[in-house]
């Protein structure tokens, strides 16, 4: 198994803020998910507030990934902002219900859906 991880460009929304993907690889152990929490720190960094963490292709979640992918979590909620999950395998999809992951963040089955989840709760200009 490789541990590539590969990043999307942000991608605008209408509104004002930015969503950006980040693919997490075919193995989420403690090298691939410190590159994942440094993009994702990154990303929130420069002002985004949405964020997608893609597992297609993930083959396995460790605990140590675990572990980061918590870390990630709590980073976003400190600075308001949102992930989602996409493409998740239903192995690891079990995995994250097992120990609670699916509490924190919205599991959706595809990219596409999961940018459609964010831009459905971005907010508006103006508030509404």
């Amino acid at each position: 198994m490789s541990e590539q991880l590969s990043v999307s460009p942000p991608t605008s929304i209408p509104c004002d803020g930015e969503i950006a993907v980040v693919r997490a690889g075919d193995y989420v152990n403690k090298l691939s998910g410190q590159r994942i929490e440094r993009e994702c720190l990154s990303r929130m960094e420069g002002g985004c507030r949405a964020l997608v963490i893609d597992f297609k292709g993930t083959e396995l979640v460790n605990s140590i990934g675990v572990s980061i992918l918590l870390g990630v979590i709590d980073m976003a909620e400190q600075v308001g902002a949102r992930i989602v999950f996409s493409n998740a395998s239903l192995h690891t999809v079990k995995l994250f219900e097992l120990l609670g992951l699916t509490r924190l963040v919205v599991m959706a089955e595809s990219e596409e859906a999961a940018l459609a989840t964010l831009r459905e709760f971005a907010p508006t200009p103006n508030g509404h």
